[in-house]
């Protein structure tokens, strides 16, 4: 006993080996226990429906708030003063933040996203102007797809404050096309020639109902509403289908498609 008493009491530096001792006993059980907690709450994490990059976060965001810790609890057991520890911490963290502001926007932006789910891998968005397919959605970047095979990397912080648009989210979608026509051609005949085009679209669905209607008079023509329903990811080739098929059917049904223009009369005196 006293040979463990006088072992304790051997100086290495300024320390003692009794309380190198401890702090090794401290730092294995510090170890043990972060093992356990990270284990538990991973499995708490594994069944829940957050996206897997959020997890691999919160994971290393708790392993290094876990580790702050023991080494505040270690550094007390050898006599560091831990108030002055935690301030250097607490300095070189802020440092550090606004080191790194635009990164961290980016990151808790992210957060944000792979929380709210505004829209997920495979939806078609537009994102302040821009358009595409998501392909992925990262901590710092979302990335797009655009129509003619662009890759365009969002910055995260840019996704939270812009307006956006999901075209995927609703099953179907509506087509809106406005159509001009002469004065001279009969309401029913217009409205006859739209809805024969919408019926000879191969993807443009019967329910519900294709609509047609007059939106303006205009100086040189009457305007239509028309209107077709579509599945969503039927819109673009039901849009120019559609388009197609009104001029083939306004020809055969005599429907005249005008454009702005002006009559000029000239009177002889």
């Amino acid at each position: 006993m006293k040979f463990f008493e006088s072992l304790s009491k051997v100086q290495v530096g300024s320390m003692s080996l009794g309380s190198l001792l401890n702090a090794v006993v401290i730092f294995v059980i510090c170890f043990i226990v972060i093992k356990l907690l990270k284990k538990s709450i991973e499995r708490m994490l594994g069944k829940s429906h957050i996206d897997e990059s959020l997890k691999s976060f919160l994971g290393s965001v708790l392993s290094v708030a876990l580790w702050a810790i023991a080494i505040i609890i270690i550094a007390d057991s050898l006599g560091i003063p831990v108030t002055s520890l935690v301030a250097i911490l607490s300095v070189a963290g802020l440092a550090l933040s606004l080191a790194i502001q635009g990164l961290l926007t980016n990151l808790f932006s992210g957060v944000t996203i792979l929380v709210t789910r505004p829209f997920v891998v495979n939806d078609f968005v537009d994102i302040g102007g821009n358009c595409g397919t998501v392909r992925s959605i990262g901590l710092f970047y979302t990335v797009l797809c655009t129509v003619d095979n662009k890759l365009v990397h969002v910055p995260n912080g840019d996704v939270t404050s812009a307006k956006v648009v999901n075209f995927s989210t609703e099953k179907l979608r509506r087509v809106d096309l406005a159509v001009t026509a002469s004065y001279g051609c009969a309401t029913e005949d217009v409205r006859k020639a739209l809805l024969e085009a919408a019926d000879k679209t191969e993807k443009a669905l019967k329910e519900p109902a294709p609509f047609a209607a007059i939106n303006a008079y205009n100086a040189s023509n009457i305007e239509y509403t028309f209107r077709v329903w579509c599945k969503s990811a039927d819109y673009w080739d039901v849009y120019f289908a559609l388009n197609e098929n009104v001029r083939a059917s306004f020809a055969e049904n005599g429907v005249e498609m005008t454009f702005e223009h002006i009559n000029v009369h000239v009177v002889e005196k």
